[in-house]
């Protein structure tokens, strides 16, 4: 795999409850990754500052904004993302298909009003910390947890989203039942080097590019060292060797 094209696979998150922190993180790692993940801590705490101060580095922002509310709601919200000038934003597969086509159609409405470039929407199937057990037993889903998230990835791509956020152990499924252009952005990356912290199904970075993902989103497993360059960097030569 190409150098640049590795890098460009990395998203880190900035799981921060300050612009300061954030500030230090994009930084310093701004040059050796493709995006990074704005989430409900970080934007809770500071809002759209953090979306301004991403765009001033140059680097592109993924909006982890988990949306999952009545159609109108989570349009409406949706149309405020892209006028912040987001990558990529994600929002429930579980609010149902109309909610997810009706997000899809205003987004781009908007847009092509406003001579914007629309945002890439994607689909949250199940999360990574839900296992199999919790899937059944507290959700009372009895599907197999791999049938299901490759269910919603495919209501997904019926509602004209771009793609899902998924498990790398769901990646390869889904990929086969969407099409290889339907974009898998996996969390629950980490190295083997790494701890496993909170998450439930993981994998490896080389082992989530084998398997179809498109973009890995990594936090702890690079902001939580001491040398957060020195592991991406260790993180790329992975996804290299691919």
């Amino acid at each position: 795999m190409e150098p640049n094209k590795a890098k460009d696979k990395i998203i880190v998150a900035l799981d921060v409850s300050s612009l300061d922190e954030a500030k230090a993180l994009v930084q310093e790692l701004a040059p050796h990754v493709g995006a990074f993940k704005i989430g409900k801590e970080l934007f809770t705490a500071e809002g759209p500052k953090a979306f301004e101060y991403v765009h001033e580095q140059g680097a592109k922002i993924f909006y982890d904004s988990k949306f999952n509310d009545i159609p109108n709601t989570v349009a409406q919200a949706g149309t405020v993302a892209a006028k912040h000038g987001i990558w990529l934003f994600n929002i429930h597969c579980l609010g149902g298909k109309a909610m997810l086509k009706e997000t899809v159609d205003r987004v781009a409405s908007f847009s092509r009003e406003q001579g914007i470039r629309k945002p890439l929407i994607i689909g949250v199937t199940v999360l990574t910390s839900i296992n199999e057990d919790m899937l059944k037993n507290e959700l009372l889903v009895n599907e197999p947890l791999a049938d299901y998230a490759v269910h919603l990835a495919k209501m997904a791509k019926d509602a004209g989203l771009d793609g899902v956020i998924c498990s790398p152990k769901e990646t390869r499924v889904i990929k086969e039942a969407c099409g290889k252009d339907f974009l898998c952005i996996t969390p629950g990356i980490r190295p083997k080097w790494a701890s496993k912290d909170d998450q439930q199904r993981i994998t490896t970075p080389s082992e989530a590019i084998k398997d179809g993902a498109d973009y890995l989103v990594i936090g702890r497993a690079i902001t939580g060292q001491e040398d957060r360059v020195g592991a991406v960097q260790r993180i790329v030569e992975e996804i290299e060797g691919v």
